[in-house]
């Protein structure tokens, strides 16, 4: 074990891509994606599986147990921004379920999303004669269109409730 711990190198990446990024108007390449791992690690009680032949980053426990999850991050900076896009999707691999972490100008996790690998293949399919669609590729906006939120910063893990107007 090194002489710092995970929580502090993650606490320390966060502040140094968010003082790049305003410092230079750029990311700083990687960073966003070894910080949304992080985050859906922890936040969703995940192992992170460091073989990236595997096709998946994270095994599940609990609610999610066995299941194999690919993880993504995106950095919103600007919320009004139109079109912005999550990474390609190895949809012949082997995984049955993709995050989404969506992170502020802070790199802070402010928002997770889960889709099923059978709607991400159908929502990849359905675009497949888009100029714009590249094998792999979905914006931000369907994979919201098409997941279920899972966590917010101040709800934290979100659950399935049935809304009943009868109890009070």
């Amino acid at each position: 074990m090194g002489v710092y711990s995970v929580d502090k190198l993650i606490a320390e990446a966060r502040k140094l891509a968010s003082d790049f990024r305003r410092a230079t108007g750029k990311p700083l390449a990687g960073v966003s994606v070894e910080i949304a791992e992080y985050d859906a690690a922890r936040l969703l009680n995940l192992e992170l599986v460091r073989n990236e032949a595997a096709g998946y980053d994270a095994v599940g426990h609990g609610e999610r147990e066995g299941k194999r999850i690919q993880i993504k991050g995106r950095t919103i900076f600007d919320e009004g921004k139109k079109g912005q896009r999550i990474g390609q999707l190895s949809i012949e691999q082997p995984w049955d379920s993709v995050v989404l972490v969506l992170m502020d100008d802070n790199h802070e996790a402010y928002e997770i999303y889960e889709a099923q690998r059978a709607d991400i293949i159908a929502a990849l399919q359905d675009a497949e004669g888009s100029k714009r669609n590249k094998r792999g590729a979905m914006s931000v906006a369907k994979f919201k269109h098409i997941s279920k939120l899972v966590w917010t910063r101040e709800e934290g893990a979100v659950h399935d409730e049935v809304w009943d107007n009868k109890t009070g």
